[in-house]
């Protein structure tokens, strides 16, 4: 299978630029997820207690900066119910730096991507039927920003943290703006010509597992929102069963997906196994029909990252959320589901051709 010269209006020599640049966003956008599950796994999501979005960018200089920074937090329930036995300023300073971070680089993403765009612009390397996607893309990019505020207001009043429904709907959004920049750049390469192309089904068993993939790693989102990954550290047996007594406790009954520790855990379990099975059958099912692994031979990727993740999640859940572990986790399921939606992209360059 090879990439051949396109049979279209679309100048791929010109638009390799816009490719890098996209593939470059979509880099920074996983770094931001980095850098916020680093953020909520040492609580430092609260630090800041007010949002600037520009004049925000410049951290404390002074002493007294420091120290007005730090009164402010310690008018936050967090601070009064957690750390206000031992936190001084030079402890506070350590849980800022995380939160500044993750919004400084925010901010420079929003450069990255106005900045290149507006060269593009000028030199006409941008086709009239890449303006929308583009548009919809820095709309998904600055919601971004106002969903995380919305978040960190959430842990500001009464509660020590920030709430795990915001925080689900943050990553989700940080999941969906990943999709999209991969989708939009790899639409960009050159049509594939193929021999065979893969049938329709298979398109929306691949489509299937993107969303199963997406609700696991929402499903994650409550597990960290919770600190549901701190209890229960055992595998695979579950407070000594595989199902495990208590679940479902919470009455009406759709708050234990949401809000009980245990039901959420066991939830995010059982979705794992569901993925690795459905994979699994997936890739057993392509081995067997030419055409079903993918034009770059994605399936067999898919799959052991799948085992890799796997793995990780074990390894997170048995150190008691070893921070380290608990990254690289996080990491990789982005990395896994915008693995299957190049994919995806790949299977249309070849349809198109």
């Amino acid at each position: 299978m090879s990439a051949v010269s396109a049979p279209n209006s679309l100048d791929y020599d010109r638009l390799r630029p816009v490719r890098i640049w996209l593939y470059v966003l979509a880099l920074g956008v996983l770094l931001m997820v980095l850098v916020g599950g680093a953020t909520r796994l040492t609580e430092s999501g609260l630090s800041i207690t007010s949002w600037k979005p520009v004049s925000g960018i410049i951290p404390p200089l002074t002493d007294a900066d420091w120290a007005a920074e730090f009164e402010a937090y310690r008018q936050i329930p967090q601070y009064q119910q957690e750390f206000a036995g031992w936190m001084g300023v030079e402890e506070f300073k350590l849980i800022f730096w995380w939160e500044w971070l993750h919004r400084f680089l925010g901010r420079m993403l929003g450069f990255v991507f106005a900045i290149p765009f507006a060269i593009f612009l000028v030199q006409k390397r941008i086709p009239k039927s890449l303006l929308l996607p583009l548009a919809g893309l820095f709309v998904l990019g600055g919601f971004q920003g106002v969903l995380g505020w919305w978040m960190v207001s959430s842990g500001l009043s009464e509660l020590t943290s920030v709430s795990q429904y915001r925080l689900a709907v943050h990553l989700a959004a940080a999941c969906i703006l990943l999709m999209a920049l991969v989708w939009v750049a790899r639409s960009l390469e050159r049509p594939i010509a193929a021999a065979r192309h893969a049938s329709k089904g298979w398109g929306l068993a691949i489509w299937g597992l993107v969303g199963l993939l997406f609700v696991q790693i929402v499903a994650g989102a409550f597990v960290a929102g919770l600190d549901a990954g701190s209890s229960h550290n055992t595998w695979p047996l579950m407070e000594g069963a595989l199902v495990p007594d208590g679940l479902f406790g919470l009455e009406p009954l759709w708050r234990n997906l949401f809000e009980d520790v245990m039901t959420v855990q066991f939830n995010h379990r059982i979705i794992a196994y569901l993925l690795t099975a459905y994979i699994a059958v997936l890739w057993w099912w392509g081995r067997a029909h030419p055409g079903y692994q993918g034009v770059h031979g994605w399936m067999p990727r898919i799959a052991i990252i799948t085992l890799l993740q796997v793995a990780l999640g074990i390894a997170t859940l048995l150190t008691v959320v070893n921070i380290p572990l608990a990254l690289g986790h996080q990491a990789l399921a982005f990395m896994l589901i915008a693995m299957v939606i190049a994919y995806l992209a790949d299977m249309k360059r070849v349809s198109e051709w």
